[in-house]
């Protein structure tokens, strides 16, 4: 049942979507951005404070945030498209 749940969640999420705003933030000669990571998405991947995670960059529009630790998961795998 709870994996089933999380399983909608995440249909849910990748047809909704949510908006973030980039925060800058500026200390002395450092300067650093900011991605807010909504709680809902972060409730329905599992994540726990602490996690280690990386950006991998497809082009100028398109960022993926990737666990640097693979979890385990239920969940069918997605077919890729041509």
């Amino acid at each position: 049942m709870y994996i089933y749940i999380v399983y909608i969640l995440l249909n849910l999420i990748k047809k909704m979507g949510y908006k973030v705003k980039i925060q800058k933030v500026e200390r002395g000669g450092t300067k650093s951005f900011y991605v807010n990571f909504p709680a809902a998405v972060a409730d329905a991947c599992l994540l726990e404070k602490g996690e280690e995670m990386e950006w991998l960059i497809e082009d100028r529009n398109s960022f993926v945030l990737k666990r640097v630790k693979q979890t385990t998961t239920n969940l069918p795998k997605k077919e890729k498209t041509k």
